[in-house]
């Protein structure tokens, strides 16, 4: 009986690598990425779906915001506000960051509602 040589190690990364090459594969893991990102991807209809995602009630954005209660519910069923407004209640309901986007010409744009708080730091260059 002859004694059978263990396999190569092959890094997990090499291996991942070589299944990539393959353009078939590469655009099938491709496409799985995007469709789990969108089925991640939560559509607010308003500003409390925004607060109740972030498990938190009326009186506690009040209370992060330093207003009463009547505050955010009236902000909640608001028409139109400033964007600076808007940040800050996204901030009180626990967003870790905060943007619009727009596509214009084809093209997706991306607006950084902090920079509307902090205007004199340089935005990160983000491609879209």
């Amino acid at each position: 009986m002859t004694e059978s040589q263990p396999e190569a190690f092959v890094r997990g990364n090499d291996h991942l690598d070589r299944i990539l090459s393959d353009p078939d594969i590469a655009a099938g893991v491709a496409e799985t990425h995007r469709a789990a990102e969108e089925m991640d991807r939560t559509y607010a209809m308003n500003l409390a779906m925004i607060r109740k995602a972030g498990q938190m009630t009326q009186v506690e954005v009040a209370k992060k915001l330093g207003v009463g209660q009547g505050v955010v519910s009236r902000l909640e069923n608001r028409g139109d506000m400033l964007l600076s407004t808007l940040f800050d209640y996204l901030m009180a309901t626990g967003a870790e960051s905060a943007s619009i986007v727009v596509t214009v010409r084809g093209r997706r744009v991306e607006l950084d509602l902090s920079q509307l708080r902090h205007p004199h730091t340089q935005p990160e260059q983000r491609s879209a």
